[in-house]
């Protein structure tokens, strides 16, 4: 079941991932990511039970994506991405509320994820949504050696 919020005069649902989605959540991932993931990657992590992948949808079309593994009671956020012809509308924040009040609702009090430092966007979108840093992880990310920040949301 999706859920849909207001956002300026174009309305946006929210729903679980499902395999019709695979193309434009693969297209939206390579104009996100040095380093995207595949298509099949995606299906296996959102085919396993401990994990959450969801869309979000404006007038029809995949917009945005974000996934999570929930095990026990955390939350681990592995990807979040908006198309980037629709950024800076909102979509990230009301895709990461959702994220958070599912989680929240399959039993996770806590969220956490890894963000490069040179991703100021992100870094704020998190920090707006009550992550804070908690430390770095050398050089994490394959591309570039670059480190990753470790952002924890202690309460959800």
């Amino acid at each position: 079941m999706g859920s849909a919020a207001k956002e300026g005069r174009a309305m946006i649902s929210f729903r679980e991932m499902t395999p019709e989605d695979a193309a434009a959540v693969e297209e939206i991932e390579r104009a996100s990511f040095a380093v995207p993931w595949s298509r099949r990657a995606f299906w296996e992590e959102a085919a396993n039970e401990r994990t959450l992948y969801l869309v979000a949808r404006m007038d029809g079309e995949i917009v945005g994506y974000a996934g999570a593994w929930i095990i026990l009671d955390e939350a681990q956020i592995t990807n979040v991405a908006v198309a980037p012809e629709k950024r800076g509308q909102g979509i990230g924040r009301r895709l990461m509320d959702e994220m958070m009040a599912r989680a929240k609702a399959r039993g996770a009090s806590r969220m956490t994820l890894e963000v490069r430092p040179s991703n100021e966007a992100a870094l704020t979108l998190y920090k707006s949504c009550g992550f804070l840093d908690y430390g770095r992880r050398p050089r994490y990310y394959q591309d570039n050696g670059e480190d990753a920040v470790i952002m924890w949301k202690m309460e959800l």
